[in-house]
């Protein structure tokens, strides 16, 4: 009886072939984006240009004169100051919180507008309007809200053993970080919820009826079929918000005006640029607020792994 010895199978993949549809789609795809980008780049490289140029100044709008070269001076100066890593500790916190809380509730949304029968589209409309609301109208709303005089708040919430009737939101660091939390949550959750809906509608309903077939539970399905499936709308959304609330303005300068220190990074950069006429160093500011933005979304996008090619269903 002779053995015989299977052949070792080789682990080499064949490389993909691209078919000639795919091809044209793709060759018209950047035919289609092009005037967009190109148009972007004429708006947003030429004054990222003039700020980098900028930056390398000791300028001062006040003293044109007086204009100086001094290389990378300004940004040594800006990140050995304490009040700009006190700003950026801000803004982090900020980010996080604003989009771990959008996060969960947004998705809880996007589960009511996904599986709502009875009135889906008033049911949508309400959800989505506070994001349609401007940003700055919603930010004077939330400061009334919170306002210790005449907002609704410390009467609405005193039988919390936190809040009382006299209770000043803005008077102190943590209370005016949450008062302005709570206006950007508000007002920015719908954007995520419509994101997350959008990835929600992309999951098979014949997987979940199957999995609900084997006998798997409700928190089962959801965490080893729905989010699994949705990871790619899921990895969009965060980004966007994170971007969002990075560059956050609107709230601090109608909320607080920078008070109690609850400085963002862009609102440094407009006291330098606005109030202070600073050209140097807020072009410093804000080349560093881009670099910042740009790290960040390198970071999300390997966070989450996602090969969107093969999201898409081209894999």
């Amino acid at each position: 009886m002779t053995a015989t010895v299977d052949a070792p199978k080789s682990t080499h993949r064949a490389p993909a072939v691209v078919s000639d549809r795919s091809s044209a789609e793709n060759r018209l795809g950047l035919r289609l984006v092009a005037p967009a980008v190109v148009v972007m780049l004429l708006v947003t490289a030429w004054p990222m240009i003039q700020a980098l140029y900028l930056s390398l100044f000791q300028y001062r709008l006040t003293s044109p004169d007086e204009k100086e070269f001094v290389g990378l001076g300004n940004y040594a100066t800006v990140l050995g100051d304490g009040l700009f890593w006190k700003d950026t500790v801000n803004t982090v916190i900020i980010m996080v919180v604003t989009v771990a809380v959008e996060l969960v509730i947004g998705f809880v949304f996007a589960m009511v507008m996904h599986r709502v029968i009875f009135a889906r589209g008033v049911i949508r409309t309400s959800i989505l309007i506070p994001y349609g609301i401007i940003t700055v109208v919603s930010a004077f709303a939330w400061q009334f809200t919170f306002s210790l005089t005449n907002g609704w708040v410390n009467s609405w919430f005193n039988w919390l053993p936190w809040i009382a009737e006299d209770t000043n939101w803005f008077g102190d660091h943590w209370p005016a970080m949450f008062a302005i939390m709570v206006s950007e949550i508000w007002k920015t959750t719908p954007f995520m919820s419509l994101l997350l809906l959008a990835g929600l509608s992309q999951v098979s309903e014949d997987m979940i009826e199957a999995a609900k077939v084997d006998g798997a539970t409700w928190w089962q399905r959801l965490w080893k079929v729905i989010l699994p499936n949705m990871r790619a709308a899921i990895m969009v959304a965060v980004l966007f918000r994170a971007l969002d609330a990075f560059r956050i303005f609107d709230n601090i300068f109608v909320m607080t005006r920078g008070a109690q220190d609850t400085e963002s990074s862009s609102f440094l950069t407009y006291r330098q640029v606005i109030e202070q006429f600073q050209l140097g160093l807020g072009s410093a500011l804000s080349v560093l607020l881009f670099l910042t933005v740009l790290l960040l979304a390198f970071l999300i996008v390997k966070m989450f792994r996602v090969d969107l090619a093969q999201a898409r269903g081209e894999g």
